[in-house]
Parts: structure tokens; sequence; C-alpha cells
């Protein structure tokens, strides 16, 4: 099969399948959904002077991160429900490219999905913000929804590496909402926690990033996070049976 067969096979089992689909959107309404609720009802007299209002319309962000990671894990972790990897990789024996596009179609709707999301969270939450909102042109605004959108495509395909590596969902979804969602919160700011997934990718949605990380710099961290989990991925396509 051809790259481009291959791509569309893979579009193909996303869109038919609703588990993908409500996965990939609930991300989209579970980030602005919470970002709005927040926003309307924030009271301006609890801001200090470091309040950060770009920051704050990603706040359902903390949510919309799990649709993220659990559409990841479940785009590749459903192959191996029943035996359906051995269809797949005998259609498309190339394991690396049947790998690759995958991770690339997977990639490339969270992207999508995630531009919309940062756009929408921004817009929304600074006008329910009143007074305390900024505009789109404000410092670190557009950077940071577009980095809103980088965030969870990586966030996505580092989930789906992780996937590939331990071939089920329970798994994969008890190793990676932890980390990402409970780790930084538990063990407080220090040298180490700067560096995990979400602390480090989510430098990119402050005006003003804290720490050592800067906001591409972040989001360049979190990229090896997920280049690692795909490079596992692959070697263990490549060595294991279907």
């Amino acid at each position: 099969m051809s790259v481009k067969a291959v791509l569309h096979s893979e579009w193909t089992k996303i869109r038919s399948l609703p588990s993908l689909m409500i996965a990939l959107l609930s991300g989209l309404v579970a980030t602005t959904g919470v970002t709005a609720l927040v926003s309307a009802t924030h009271d301006g007299k609890e801001s200090g002077a470091d309040f950060d209002p770009v920051f704050f319309s990603f706040f359902g962000l903390n949510f919309g991160q799990i649709a993220a990671i659990c559409f990841g894990v479940l785009a590749v972790a459903n192959e191996y429900a029943g035996g359906g990897i051995r269809v797949w990789l005998a259609a498309v024996p190339r394991r690396g490219l049947y790998y690759g596009c995958k991770l690339a179609v997977v990639g490339l709707c969270a992207l999508a999905v995630g531009l919309v999301t940062g756009f929408a969270s921004l817009l929304g939450g600074q006008a329910l913000l009143g007074e305390q909102g900024v505009g789109p042109g404000a410092p670190g605004a557009l950077r940071a929804a577009v980095g809103c959108g980088i965030y969870l495509a990586l966030l996505t395909v580092l989930s789906a590496g992780v996937a590939a590596v331990l071939r089920g969902p329970v798994g994969a979804l008890g190793l990676l909402v932890p980390l990402v969602c409970f780790l930084s919160p538990v063990l407080g700011d220090g040298p180490a926690t700067r560096f995990l997934p979400d602390r480090a990718g989510q430098q990119v949605l402050h005006a003003t990033p804290e720490g050592p990380l800067g906001p591409w710099t972040g989001l360049g961290v979190l990229a090896l996070w997920a280049a690692a989990a795909v490079w596992a991925g692959r070697l263990a396509l490549g060595r294991r049976d279907a």
C-alpha cells in the first residue's frame, strides 16, 4: 500500500469509530466549557498583581488534556483488541510505514482540534473576564493559542507511543494520567517537576513563562518526551509478534 492509501485508511478508522471521535472532540468541549465557567464566575477582587489573564484562559486544559491522552491511547490500543492489528499488518507489512502514518494522522487530528480549542478558549475566556481580559494582540496571547494546539498534539503522540509499548488502554492510561495530571501538583514546584511533560509544555500558555524554560523550549522538552515514547513504540512494534 502507498503512503497515501495508508493515511487515508487511518483517517477512515478515526472518523468511523465513535469512541475515537468522542475522545477527540471531548478535549475541545471540556477545555472551552470549563474555561468559560471559571472565567464567567471569576471575581476580579481575588486577583493579585501576578494574575495572568492569558494563562487563566486555559484553565480548562487541565481537563481537556485527559481527553487528548485518551484519544492517543485508544487510537493505538484499539488495534490490539480482538487481534485487529494482525489484519492491518497483513495489509501493510511495512510496520514502520503503518506506525508512522498512524501517528501522523492522530497527531494532525489532535493539532487541528487543539488549535480550535486554543483560540476558542482564549477569545471566550478573555471576553468573560470583562475588564481583566486582554485582546488577542496582547503579549503572549496568540502564541498561547497556537501553543495550546501544539501541546495537545504532542501529548496525543506521546500517549500513542506509550500505548504502542504497553498494547492496552488500562496500562497506558494508568501510567499517563498520573504522570501528566497528578505528579506535578503532588511534587510541587521544583527543579525536577519543571521538566515533566505537562509543566514544561504548558510554559507556552503563560504570557511570561516562569522558571528556566521558555515557551518554545518547554514545548521542546515535551517533544523529547513524545519522541522517546514514539521510538520505544516503534521498537516494540518491530520486535514483538502482532
